[in-house]
Parts: structure tokens; sequence; C-alpha cells
């Protein structure tokens, strides 16, 4: 009975997540941008598919891989033995990330580089990072300090990176958290925060994610310096043709097996891992064994029929709907139309809502779901207008990256560091499965409308849509230091608005 009102619960908030995006395209369908039957259908397939995914995966998460991050991360961060925490956390941020489902994708679009060896590279920087990330939160060294180096970083290899390995390097950075390694490093930050009793505990909990994801930018910018870039490969959406219904089930029914696969393959390594450590140190009561297990199957479900909707049924639709809408004499419609998309597509985006209740839940409401999310949509609607703008106008990427960059790191001197922690943390959340299956086919096909480079024009969506979230939210944070001065009567003194202000850094602060 539980299972089934939680259940209810999450199928509530997937069909307000999806149904706007599915009316959205309906309404063009109906309109500007006619689609044939075989799309739509399948788009609304998708649809079904997708709102099922996300209902099981959302359930999963809470029950299974929050608990097992949580508890693992405690349970290494008790032995208080650095050579044990620091190895630990490389060898699990590796892990999920060769596991990582749109990681594999990534790998087959650059053909200059062998899968393995980018794989690997890509692995080896998520695990350096999270494990300089643990070494951050035991020594309580500041995230904006380790930002401002690594993004410094980033910035200078960009300008001497060739220019078809560019958006492929700024992408690898949010591909890599997505549904897979999202709930597990947010709950592993948590259960390390959770032993420690100063006041900034709860605030370093979170910037695992923001770290994670500067290690593959970096990561694939040095191989870029290594391995000639002759272009990237890419294989446009296949549009549905079937002769009838049953054919359209065929679609569904054949590409099942594929995700099936894929997310045992994702899933058995860290079942492995904390099988094993529940072995030789947890040892868990039957009952939280048995939890963790019912929220697995709900995670490997949802995964597999989430894919599998937006995979077969969103990404022919995207790339069509992109493809009409730049084909009309009045192209620039698509930049508009794609912000209206971006706003709501953000919210079907299944880590949302792990980080959203673990943001609630550790500032004690002081940070409230709503107002993450609406910040998310924000940050993503205007970073896929500016993403179709590179599409139309065939400006360099780093136009918009640079300059995003540097305002999201001066920011953070101006923000309470919760904030910039949820910032970053948010770009990599945000940028997840409904980007890479959507907005990239969107702009992919928006690009063969106009004659494009889809390698140096269309790639290139996944790392704006993680980049604006750092201003939007931060901006956020802006807005709530603001609230809280005013809050400060007009005649208290500067120590009392000094005071407040420390207050809002212990989340005291007013929720919109």
């Amino acid at each position: 009975m539980l299972y089934r009102t939680r259940l209810q619960e999450k199928l509530d908030e997937a069909l307000q997540a999806v149904l706007p995006i599915i009316v959205i395209v309906l309404a063009l369908s109906l309109s500007i941008a006619p689609m044939t039957s075989g799309v739509l259908l399948a788009f609304l397939l998708g649809g079904v598919l997708l709102v099922a995914g996300m209902m099981f995966f959302t359930l999963g998460a809470e029950l299974a891989m929050e608990p097992m991050g949580e508890k693992v991360g405690s349970k290494v961060t008790q032995t208080r033995k650095l050579w044990l925490i620091l190895p630990v956390g490389f060898f699990l941020g590796a892990l999920i990330t060769v596991s990582e489902p749109d990681l594999q994708v990534l790998a087959g679009q650059v053909q200059s580089i062998p899968n393995s060896v980018l794989i690997l590279s890509v692995a080896g920087g998520v695990g350096l990072f999270l494990a300089l990330a643990l070494l951050r939160m035991l020594l309580g060294v500041r995230l904006r300090t380790l930002l401002l180096v690594f993004y410094a970083m980033v910035i200078a290899l960009s300008f001497v990176t060739p220019a078809d390995f560019l958006a492929v390097a700024f992408d690898a950075g949010g591909v890599t958290t997505g549904p897979m390694t999202v709930p597990f490093i947010l709950s592993f930050g948590v259960g390390i925060s959770a032993i420690r009793s100063d006041s900034n505990a709860h605030g370093d909990s979170f910037g695992l994610i923001a770290l994670c994801s500067v290690g593959p930018v970096l990561a694939v910018l040095a191989l870029s310096l290594i391995y000639r870039a002759d272009g990237a490969l890419y294989s446009p959406a296949v549009v549905p043709n079937y002769a009838d219904t049953v054919e359209l089930r065929r679609l569904f029914t054949e590409a099942l097996p594929t995700y099936l696969g894929e997310i045992a393959r994702a899933l058995l390594p860290i079942m492995a891992f904390f099988g094993a450590f529940q072995l030789v140190s947890l040892r868990l009561n039957r009952l939280s064994l048995a939890r963790i297990g019912v929220g697995l199957l709900y995670t490997y479900v949802g995964l597999v029929v989430f894919l599998t909707g937006v995979n077969v049924g969103f990404m022919p639709a995207g790339s069509y709907l992109g493809k009409t809408l730049a084909s009309l004499p009045y192209r620039w419609v698509v930049v508009p139309v794609g912000m209206l998309i971006g706003y709501y597509i953000v919210k079907a985006e299944p880590a949302v809502y792990v980080l959203m209740r673990q943001v609630e839940e550790l500032t004690s409401g002081a940070v409230t779901g709503a107002a993450l999310q609406r910040s998310l949509s924000v940050g993503v609607s205007v970073s896929v207008g500016l993403a179709l703008l590179r599409v139309l106008t065939g400006l360099s990427i780093l136009w918009f990256i640079v300059p995003g960059y540097v305002l999201s790191l001066a920011l953070s001197f101006f923000v309470p560091d919760i904030f910039t922690a949820i910032a970053f943390d948010s770009g990599g959340v945000a940028s997840g499965p409904m980007t890479a299956t959507f907005l990239l086919p969107l702009a992919t096909g928006a690009t063969l409308a106009v004659g494009g480079n889809v390698v140096t024009d269309a790639f290139g969506v996944v790392a704006m849509v993680a980049m604006t979230p750092l201003i939007a939210i931060q901006l956020l944070g802006v807005s709530f230091r603001l609230r809280e001065r005013r809050r400060v009567p007009l005649a208290a003194n500067a120590d009392d608005i000094e005071a407040a202000i420390d207050r809002l850094d212990d989340y005291e602060i007013i929720a919109l």
C-alpha cells in the first residue's frame, strides 16, 4: 500500500513534467511544423513510456540509489583514513562513469579517438575529481577556490583545442552526470558530511557533481592535443516509417532488449560494489536490504522504459521538428520555440527531482524545490535559445562558454557558498538524457536544414544547458541575499545586518 501511494505521487509528478512538452509539440504539429503520422505517433507512445519510466525511476532512486550512496559515504569517512577514502572515491567515480549510458553515445561521436580510450579517459577524469571533491570536504577547502582554478585551466585549454573537438569536450561534462551518477554521488556526499559536526558540513555535501563535471571536460581537451581531430561521426535520427500500428509497436519492442542489456550493465557494477561493501563493512539488516532491492528493481525498470521512450519516440521527433522549423521562411522561429521547449523539458529530467529533494532536505526547506526548478527552467530556456542562435549564425561556442563561465565564477563572490555549490551541481544535473535525445536532435535537425556543420554548430547544446543554470541559480542566491537585507529593520546597526547575512549562510533564509 505504501509503495502504491508513493507510485501515485511519482506518477503525478511525471505527468506534470511531460504533458507540457507533449502539448507544445502537438500544437506545433497542427500549425507551423506539420509532422508525418509515423513521427507523431511514435512521439506520443514515447511520451507514455517517458511518464512510466520517470515514475519508477524517481521512486527507485529514493529507495535504493540514495541510501546506497549515503551509507557507503558515511561508512568510508568514519575510518578517517585518507589512504582508503581517496582510492574508494576514485574507483567509485570511474566505475559509475563507465556505467553511464550517455557516455557510450558520446564515444560513438568522436571517430578520431578509440571508444575505449575516450571512455577510460573521461572515467579517469571523473574519478580523479571525485577524489579531489572528497579531499576538499575533509579539509574544508572552499568550493569556489577550486572552481576558479580548474575552470581557468578549462578556458586556457579551450583556446588551443581544435574546433571539431571543442563542443564535444564541453558536452562530455554534461553526459557523465546522468541518471546513474547523480543520485549515487549526491547521496555519497550527504553520507560523508553526516559525520562532520562543523557548521559548514551540510553545505559541503553539495559540490561533488560540480567538480565531477570538470574532470571530463579537461580529459577530452587534453586528449584533443594528443589525437588529431579529423571531425566526428554523426548519424541522424531515423524517421519512423511503418505501414500499421503493429509495425509501430515493433519499433519499441525491438529496441527494448538493447536498453535491457545496457541498463543491466550499468547497474551491475554498482550493485557488485555495494554487495561487497555490505559483506565487508556495512552489515545492513534484511529489511534495509529488501528495501534497497525493491528500489533497484524500480530503478532498472524505470530507466529501461524511460530510455526506450525517449530514444525511439522523442529523438526522431526532435530532429524532424528542428529541420521543419529551420526550413520555414521565418526560420528564426526555431529560437523562441526551442526556448519554450527548454523551459519545460528540464522538468522531465529524472535526476532533477533527486537534486530538488536533497536541496530541500539539507536546507530544511529554506531553498525550496519549486524555486530551484524555476531557476533551472529559466536557465535551460536561455541556453537552448543561445544554442539555436549558434545554429543559425555559425558562431563559435567559445563566444558563449567563456563569458558564461566567467560570469558564473564572478557571481560566486556575491552569493552564499551553498548557492554556488547547488548551482554548479545543477548544471550537470540539468543536462541529462532528455537534452541528449530531444534538444540535441532538435539542434542537429535545424543545422542540417540551414546547411551548417553539425559537429561545430549543433554539438555543444549539452554544454550550454549545463552552463546557464550556474548563472540562474546564483542569481536566485543574490535575490535571497537582498531579501534578507531588506528583512533587517532600517534602524538596525551594521552588526545586525552582518548577523542576518551569517544566518543566510546557515540556511536561515526566506523561501521564495
